[in-house]
């Protein structure tokens, strides 16, 4: 494959992370999606700091948009345990709990494991499609790609596999679950894993890619386990070595890596 197959223009590139963006949102079918999106991502990227509080009213003003859609998606994310409503005390961002973080990743092993099987299954063209532009997107923006982008393709990828496997039911576990090993993943990568950390996290998803296009259950399987277990490692090494500020802290967080 030659370097202008692999290496797209800045255009190119723009226009790339607007679709990615718009396959991982499902094209926010309306306002409240688009709040519990944005809010998602902001925990995701510890923009809300673990432990710190806030009130509806600074959301809004944040996303620029109004009560209701913004109330609506605060609820939800409550019910995933992603933000906690404390009664005439406003919003408290969860913190990072590595106990419970350690405990949930055998749950998340078994349902991603379920998804990725079944969605090898009912793979459509379409998926096929969507899957291919996923795998573009991360070989050939590596060299560059950063955390909030990969994030993005992460996103899409879990989005598209869910879907694929036609079980709705699972997105409401699955989502809470996907955006907590996300944070971890954030965490992990800007203060300790750094640029090889990412480069093991794109590597790991690519593997996820080919299995499941290549129609290979017990391959998707064992990659979907091993995405899992580096995960898990990930926690491992946080529990070893981070600052436990970071965990729970009010105010604002910043990267060590410029990833």
């Amino acid at each position: 494959m030659s370097n202008a197959d692999t290496a797209p223009t800045p255009e190119g590139s723009k226009q790339a992370e607007a679709d990615t963006r718009a396959l991982a949102v499902t094209n926010w079918p309306d306002l409240t999606a688009a709040a519990y999106e944005r809010i998602e991502e902001l925990f995701v990227s510890m923009a809300l700091a673990p432990g710190s509080k806030l009130r509806t009213q600074d959301l809004q003003v944040k996303l620029g948009l109004g009560r209701t859609p913004v109330h609506q998606a605060v609820r939800r994310l409550a019910a995933g345990t992603l933000l906690q409503i404390q009664p005439r005390n406003g919003l408290r961002v969860p913190t990072i709990d590595l106990s419970r973080e350690r405990r949930l990743v055998s749950v998340r092993r078994d349902l991603n494991r379920f998804v990725t099987e079944a969605a090898v299954g009912n793979l459509s063209a379409n998926h096929r499609a969507t899957l291919s532009f996923l795998k573009r997107r991360l070989i050939g923006e590596r060299d560059r790609l950063t955390l909030d982008g990969f994030n993005e393709i992460d996103k899409a990828l879990d989005i598209l596999l869910l879907h694929a496997s036609g079980e709705p039911f699972l997105e409401s576990a699955l989502r809470p679950l996907h955006a907590m090993a996300r944070r971890i993943g954030y965490l992990h990568i800007s203060q300790i894993g750094g640029r090889a950390g990412l480069e093991r996290t794109i590597n790991k998803h690519l593997d996820i890619i080919e299995s499941v296009l290549h129609g290979d259950k017990a391959q998707a399987c064992r990659t979907s386990d091993q995405l899992v277990d580096f995960g898990m490692s990930m926690i491992d090494e946080l529990e070893e070595t981070i600052d436990p500020a970071l965990l729970d802290a009010e105010g604002s967080f910043r990267p060590t890596f410029g990833i």
